[in-house]
Order: structure tokens, then sequence, then C-alpha cells
């Protein structure tokens, strides 16, 4: 994956795009900073996880089929099973999605496990296990959405290469119907 974002273009859904950041930026800056501001376990554990529920949900709900086309949810079949479903847009439209919009979203999904990894490590170093129940819920958000987009994306692609061994197999056998059919 590149690590710069592309060149020359803007970002097609500038406001989705800031709420796709925002809430990331959001829960990290307040756990962050609430050890200088707050003495209350709680409204850490609650504000933090709030602000971390409401970027699950815009991330899966609005930011993933905006800015990359997908969208995944989880249900429970009949058996009991879990079985994820994917859906994505068409391939025509997928090619038009903005490249910077999808950097931003790929980027910040993966940097903001990464950042809560770091949080967790840091939490063990100075003995405080309390708080990795906070992060760990967060991490959990983070790496659900990680999970069911990767997941998504990977679908897409499949979906994409069957198609087009499908059109390839339809041309070859119109093509090869055709030559018989002239003589």
């Amino acid at each position: 994956m590149d690590l710069n974002p592309p060149a020359g273009e803007n970002y097609a859904h500038p406001n989705i795009c800031f709420f796709h950041v925002v809430f990331k930026a959001a829960a990290l800056a307040f756990y962050i900073l609430s050890a200088l501001f707050v003495d209350s376990f709680v409204i850490i554990f609650v504000v933090t996880v709030l602000l971390a529920a409401l970027d699950f949900w815009v991330v899966k709900n609005v930011s993933g089929r905006i800015l990359v086309g997908l969208r995944w949810w989880n249900e429970i079949n009949d058996a009991g099973e879990s079985v994820w479903k994917f859906e994505s847009l068409d391939q025509e439209s997928l090619a038009r999605l903005n490249k910077k919009d999808s950097w931003l979203f790929w980027w910040t999904l993966y940097l903001t496990a990464v950042a809560w990894i770091f949080l967790a490590i840091f939490s063990l170093i100075r003995f405080q296990a309390d708080y990795l129940l906070v992060i760990g819920v967060c991490l959990t958000l983070s790496i659900a959405n990680i999970v069911g987009f990767t997941r998504c994306h990977k679908d897409a692609k499949k979906q994409l290469q069957a198609f087009a061994t499908q059109t390839l197999a339809s041309r070859v056998s119109s093509t090869i119907q055709s030559a018989f059919t002239v003589f």
C-alpha cells in the first residue's frame, strides 16, 4: 500500500472524511488527555468507549460505504452459526471512487488500531490494568472494522475475478461458436 496520498486530486467527500477521522481522534485524544483533567475512571471509560462506539458506527455504516464502496455485517443463522455478509459497489463504480478518500479510509483504519496497541503496551508498562479494559473495548471495535472491511475488500476482488473469468469464457465460447457456424 502506498504511504503517500495520491497527488493532484481533492477529497470527493470532505465531510465524510472529517467524521471518519474526528471520532477516532476524539477517542484517542480523550483517553490520552483525560488523565490530566479527569480523576474518575468511570467517566474516562464511558466517554472513551462512547466515542469509540460512535467511530465504529460511522466507519461501518457511513464512511465505509461512501469512501470505499464496501459494507459488511454479521448474522447468526438458524443453526446458531456466525455468517459474514459482504456488499460492494459494482466494478465500474468502484473504479470511479476517489483514491484520496480510499487512502484516508484504509490508513486511518489501521493506524487507529496501532495507536490503541501502543497505548495498551504503555498501560502494561505503567501497571494500569484497569485502563486495559478501556483500551480492550476500543481495540476490539477497531479490529472488528478492520477484519470486516478487509474481508469485504477480498470478497469484492474475488467477485471481480469471477466476473472477469466468466466474461472471458463467454467471449471465447462465442468466438469459437461463431467460427464453426461460418462453415
